[in-house]
């Protein structure tokens, strides 16, 4: 009844559920490891934001880089502003999407080194050439408090650090960059301020990660394996209507063939009599 399962379209339909199986339980285990590194994540960040600030000079230095398990650290610093070495970081959005440009102030402790500080968002309704208005930093020696963040690059945000850019404009936030501009030590990465608040006249303040969801990856996971599971549930039923697709057109063939060879025999005529 099933030597139809040998024949050439079986044997490809059978080798491509066989195929779909390891497949769909591999992207299941993707999809967990996706979640396990969310979790993972959200732990990290929440770490970071919930600790306790320390100066900043205890996590980064000038040439060096943020270790990824300081980032969104809390830290302070005390210095002074110097506006009249600000730069706009282009093609940034706050919290309602609309785009605008980021404020980068350099900060200048206390032992003449700088500390790159994102103050926030501005709008930039005009030309891209032109520099939007954007309100004053405080002045005089002030604390700072806020979020330790690495330097950008293009590999990990996806934006391109275009040259030839209009003076005072950067794409991509760089310590060492800007420390080849301002020709003084700059410490690496750069800081989201918390404090002091700008208030409403001044940037709007870079929004703090979020770290509450974890995504839809266990969900996604779990389908996966539960298309897994109704692979082979798929083939038996194929299989099953074919077999009977095939016992319901040789039943109708045969009844064709008795239909056709057991006809009534013709009457003989009627003898004649005398």
């Amino acid at each position: 009844m099933y030597r139809f399962l040998l024949s050439r379209q079986w044997v490809i339909v059978t080798l491509v559920f066989l195929l779909l199986i390891p497949v769909m339980i591999e992207l299941g285990f993707w999809q967990l490891h996706r979640h396990e590194h969310r979790v993972e994540q959200n732990a990290r960040i929440e770490r970071s934001v919930k600790a306790d600030p320390v100066p900043v000079r205890e996590l980064t230095g000038p040439g060096g880089s943020v270790a990824e398990g300081d980032r969104w650290r809390q830290v302070t610093a005390e210095g002074t502003f110097d506006p009249e070495h600000e730069v706009v970081v282009r093609r940034r959005t706050n919290s309602d999407d609309k785009v605008g440009v980021h404020v980068l102030t350099p900060f200048r402790l206390g032992d003449g080194t700088v500390l790159l500080v994102n103050r926030g968002w501005v709008p930039s309704d005009g030309p891209q050439t032109s520099l939007p208005d954007i309100p004053a930093p405080p002045s005089g020696e002030i604390t700072l408090a806020g979020r330790l963040m690495p330097d950008e690059t293009t590999a990990a945000s996806g934006i391109k650090d275009l040259k030839g850019l209009p003076d005072r404009q950067i794409m991509l936030i760089s310590s060492g960059q800007q420390a080849d501009a301002l020709g003084v030590p700059v410490l690496a990465g750069y800081v989201e301020q918390v404090s002091p608040d700008p208030g409403a006249d001044g940037p709007e303040l870079v929004k703090g990660p979020d770290y509450g969801g974890i995504g839809p990856h266990m969900a996604y996971a779990v389908q996966w394996w539960l298309f897994a599971a109704a692979v082979p549930v798929g083939w038996v039923i194929l299989v099953r209507r074919d077999a009977r697709d095939r016992r319901e057109a040789a039943a109708k063939e045969a009844e064709s063939g008795a239909g056709g060879d057991g006809g009534s025999p013709e009457p003989e005529p009627a003898a004649v009599g005398g």
